[in-house]
């Protein structure tokens, strides 16, 4: 049974969240509205409705009149969507409370609302996404990476086609004296298995520490290709290389292969003329590896590609992402756990969400275009564009930097403000009207908000990402 008492501990909930949804419904609430919340809630793994409710804090309890006849309403639901929620009354202090508990799905399977598989995204209800739905669907099968890709392997096969040096060097362990002592490790970290026929290498053994993919035939698709072009379209390549040992233990030379293709340019400094590289290698480290790690492995026919232009580079992967585009600067959810762990533990990534963040940091501080998130039918790519005077950039590029800038304030737990969005694009006092511009176009937009605590003053005014 539901108190107002837990009313009151669910208004003091910062965020909203995918499992539970406030709605004020002073007079009613639409029950074409309560199906499409019914479903995409459980598609979330279920949560509470809350009706007569303000939405926005401090989350007043306002009452509502919606759904007189609970029983009734239940009866109307599982009838459309086939699936049985509970509808309670509580008695608030405040006015009546309207609470719907929705059941999450069943693993495996996704409900649907005449045909439209819905989901939460911010405040909004929309549809899941192939990559999505394909997740789901697939529950409860075997992990691409956890399968077999070669077996009936001796200890020695194994340690001839695994990089186990270096993989023993990134995991800064001592390397084993014995030949048994490196299998037994490979076994505990479950990158190979023994059989009765003798050893199994896993999928994910071969992506990660193989010395050559092509040794094991159903991940040699896998592998990384690097593509370089003449010029900022595609019409001529002069280099289409493909990665040949696992993503581990080859992370490194793979970034400096792809340093070493981009063009340089010459930035003045202090009446000094210095060649630096297109974009920083920092950018490029975590991008690479962000590519590598949340690929979705079940495309097949495509592989993660780093294709570089006079004038940018691209890096993408199969998959369409798990977390909203916007979010990726706050957000992280893996495709690929184990994966994420053992590149992690590898010191290639710090699966902690703060990859994007550094890409952002270092755009910033290189006075490069704020990167570009795209989500593409099947695929999710990154760009990142080479130096570009304030002036060149247009009013895109001006937004997004500004959005950007104001999420990296807020995962740095600051504010953005005319000052130092001013110092992000290093620009003077004097064009501080023009900053002001490019902060309502972003505000207009969507994406940025004023931070009401500190009042309308002008001068005082800061802002906050549009998720904060």
């Amino acid at each position: 049974m539901t108190t107002p008492a837990q009313i009151d501990l669910w208004r003091s909930s910062p965020t909203e969240h995918a499992r539970l949804e406030f709605k004020e419904a002073k007079t009613n609430f639409s029950l074409d509205k309560l199906y499409e919340y019914c479903v995409a809630i459980a598609n979330e793994g279920g949560g509470h409705l809350v009706l007569g409710v303000a939405d926005k804090p401090p989350r007043t309890v306002v009452g509502s009149e919606a759904f007189q006849n609970p029983a009734k309403t239940v009866e109307q639901v599982l009838t459309k969507i086939g699936f049985h929620i509970e509808i309670e009354v509580v008695d608030h202090p405040a006015g009546r409370v309207v609470v719907v508990a929705i059941p999450g799905r069943p693993r495996g399977t996704a409900y649907n609302l005449d045909g439209r598989y819905l989901m939460r995204s911010g405040e909004a209800l929309v549809s899941m996404t192939e990559d999505r739905l394909r997740a789901i669907f697939d529950e409860g099968k075997p992990d691409w990476l956890e399968e077999i890709s070669r077996w009936g392997l001796s200890a020695q096969e194994v340690v001839d086609t695994l990089d186990t040096q270096t993989f023993f060097e990134l995991l800064k362990l001592p390397f084993p004296s014995s030949q048994d002592a490196i299998v037994d490790k490979l076994v505990a970290e479950r990158l190979i298995d023994i059989r009765s026929d003798g050893y199994s290498v896993r999928r994910l053994g071969a992506i990660t520490i193989a010395r050559r993919l092509v040794d094991f035939p159903d991940v040699a698709r896998k592998a990384p290709r690097v593509v370089v072009y003449d010029g900022p379209s595609k019409l001529k390549t002069r280099l289409d290389q493909t990665g040949t040992g696992g993503y581990a233990v080859r992370f490194k030379g793979l970034v400096r292969f792809v340093m070493t293709q981009l063009p340089q340019n010459e930035v003045v400094e202090d009446a000094i003329r210095n060649a630096v590289k297109l974009v920083p290698e920092e950018a490029v480290r975590e991008l690479v590896a962000n590519a590598l790690i949340h690929q979705d492995f079940t495309i097949s026919g495509t592989s993660v590609m780093f294709e570089i232009y006079s004038n940018r580079v691209e890096f993408s992967n199969p998959g369409s992402p798990i977390v909203e585009p916007n979010r990726f600067i706050d957000g992280y959810q893996s495709r690929n756990e184990r994966l994420a762990d053992l590149m992690r533990r590898m010191g290639i990534c710090e699966e902690k969400g703060s990859g994007i963040d550094r890409v952002i940091q270092a755009a910033e501080m290189f006075q490069l275009p704020a990167p570009q998130f795209r989500a593409e039918h099947n695929r999710t790519s990154v760009v990142l564009t080479g130096l570009k005077p304030f002036d060149d950039m247009d009013r895109e590029e001006r937004v997004r930097a500004c959005y950007q800038h104001a999420g990296l304030k807020r995962v740095m737990h600051d504010f953005m403000t005319n000052q130092s969005l001013r110092e992000r694009f290093k620009l003077p006092d004097a064009k501080g009207a023009t900053v002001s511009q490019i902060i309502t176009a972003t505000v207009e937009a969507g994406l940025v908000k004023a931070d009401e605590s500190v009042g309308s003053s002008l001068k005082l005014r800061r802002y906050l990402p549009y998720w904060a």
